[in-house]
């Protein structure tokens, strides 16, 4: 392989796990914001407080943009395949 097609092929890797881990993170972050907010505003500090919703929302998500997740990496991998 020459050094344009790894690093085009890094290049692709990388955004491929941005765009398949966006989703996740951005509903961590959403829900880890609400919460954070209202605990502040309750002066209620327990940390269980802020695991369990992030739990629930980021498997909230994969029930919902799992099938969409998979397709994007087993396209990935196909590429990657068809490309050896």
């Amino acid at each position: 392989m020459t050094p344009e097609a790894v690093l085009e092929l890094v290049r692709r890797t990388m955004l491929l796990v941005v765009v398949v881990s966006g989703p996740l993170v951005a509903a961590a972050l959403v829900v880890g914001l609400v919460v954070s907010l209202l605990q502040a505003m309750t002066q209620v500090q327990e940390q269980s407080l802020t695991f369990v919703p992030k739990v629930l929302a980021v498997t909230g998500v994969l029930l919902v943009a799992g099938g969409w997740m998979l397709r994007q990496l087993a396209q990935f991998a196909a590429s990657l395949l068809a490309g050896m």
